[in-house]
């Protein structure tokens, strides 16, 4: 995409929340973007769910709030459907002076673990199932969006109806039109079982790739909504008494050769599978706080409530956290189903890659497979709150070996300055500060 012809474009990075940050700028500053970059401050992409700088951290105060530099990343400028006005952004990601990665940019950490895999000759692929809420939130509570045929809030569960999908035409018409512009690869859509809920699946792609869509499909979704005079978000319970949101991530390992190394040619799939699904557990109790980074992602974590609650596998299950679906065996894959809607993509695949990763490089063998239902065994579980999650994140063998040590500690200042935040404000307000920020 041409920058020239614009007044003006953007540039933006994801901070540890997934946010975008950046600045907006003149055309002609297009000519060394490449080459010099845009200068910001490390601790930009370290600010709390408010914006607020972090108090005592050692990212501010210790280095005297520094700049780093912000390069574009291969994904190149893209439009922005949701603006009135003709503009780009264009991608980016933190590097010292020096040309070195700075280790608290999360699409680093994710480049790090997909580096690990490179060492073996093996490259990623990975889908996301993006699951959000169309709401109205004109007044002082969250309720249904209102049905744009009726002109009256939607009423009623649809889960996977056509009609409450077709009431919304024009938007998703929209939808689907600014992701092919933006080149995100949209599949299906359904309507889920919340009120005003549905689910878009994105493409497999190599996993960087697969993480960038997921972060601008989230941009995309909630400036679109607002253009269009709803609201959109991706918080993982937005309504106490409907189902929550998450982000279903699914994954295989291609060798030098492009053959899958979890397909052993039967259904059980390879030794490599179960020793990535056994990383993938030991690695789920640390990984909380990555998977339900916020106070209302806690919400979500409810027995029986679609969303998993202990660490467990299974073959074509949707009650265990981790899911080998069924299919021919050349597609054999990992589907991992904790994450919420509300959490920044790059960590996600990080954590997930990366337990799964520690499992095959441990040889580690995990548990029979579950059957039945999940809520009913008694298996060894999530961090069960923010707190404990924090602290779990923090002093984890596992996690150490799979993020950087200034990330988690950048990560932990910042959820705990939030944690403290949110003690101020109830409950029933926590929507205002999480709607359109996750």
């Amino acid at each position: 995409m041409d920058l020239r012809h614009l007044q003006t474009f953007r540039v933006g990075a994801a901070d540890l929340n997934g946010q975008v940050r950046g600045k907006r700028l003149p055309s002609q500053a297009a000519e060394k973007l490449e080459t010099d970059g845009v200068r910001m401050p490390y601790s930009v992409l370290n600010v709390d769910i408010w914006g607020a700088d972090i108090k005592n951290s050692p990212l501010v105060f210790e280095s005297g709030d520094a700049d780093g530099v912000l390069l574009p990343t291969e994904r190149g400028p893209l439009p922005m459907p949701w603006l009135n006005s003709p503009s780009a952004l264009v991608p980016m990601w933190m590097f010292h002076d020096d040309g070195t990665p700075f280790a608290g940019d999360p699409r680093h950490a994710l480049a790090a673990v997909l580096a690990r895999y490179a060492e073996r000759g093996w490259t990623v692929q990975a889908a996301t199932e993006m699951e959000f809420y169309l709401v109205d939130d004109g007044d002082t509570r969250l309720a249904p969006p209102i049905n744009p045929l009726s002109g009256r809030p939607l009423h009623g569960q649809a889960i996977l109806s056509l009609r409450q999908l077709d009431a919304f035409d024009d938007w998703f018409t929209a939808l689907y039109e600014a992701c092919e512009a933006m080149d995100i690869p949209a599949q299906s859509a359904i309507s889920e079982a919340g009120l005003g809920q549905f689910e878009i699946d994105l493409r497999h792609c190599e996993a960087m790739r697969a993480a960038d869509n997921a972060w601008l499909f989230k941009s995309l979704v909630k400036g679109l909504a607002r253009k269009h005079g709803m609201a959109a978000t991706f918080m993982a319970k937005p309504f106490a008494g409907d189902a929550g949101s998450g982000m279903h991530v699914h994954f295989s390992v291609l060798d030098a050769e492009g053959r899958n190394i979890f397909d052993n040619g039967g259904p059980e799939g390879s030794a490599l599978l179960h020793h990535a699904i056994a990383g993938s557990l030991e690695a789920m109790h640390g990984a909380t706080l990555i998977f339900a980074p916020h106070a209302n992602s806690y919400a979500r974590l409810e027995p029986g409530a679609h969303a998993p609650t202990g660490a467990s596998w299974a073959y074509d299950n949707r009650t265990a956290a981790i899911r080998v679906p069924s299919g021919p065996p050349v597609a054999r894959r990992i589907e991992n189903r904790v994450a919420g809607g509300d959490i920044n993509p790059y960590l996600a695949l990080a954590v997930i890659l990366g337990g799964a990763l520690t499992g095959i490089e441990d040889s580690a063998d995990p548990p029979a497979p579950i059957t039945g239902n999940a809520y009913d065994l008694d298996l060894p579980g999530l961090a069960p709150d923010w707190d404990s999650a924090i602290s779990a994140f923090e002093s984890d063998a596992r996690i150490a070996r799979i993020l950087p040590r200034d990330l988690v500690s950048n990560l932990c200042y910042t959820k705990r300055q939030e944690l403290e935040g949110m003690k101020a404000i109830v409950p029933e307000d926590h929507w205002k500060t999480y709607l359109e920020t996750v």
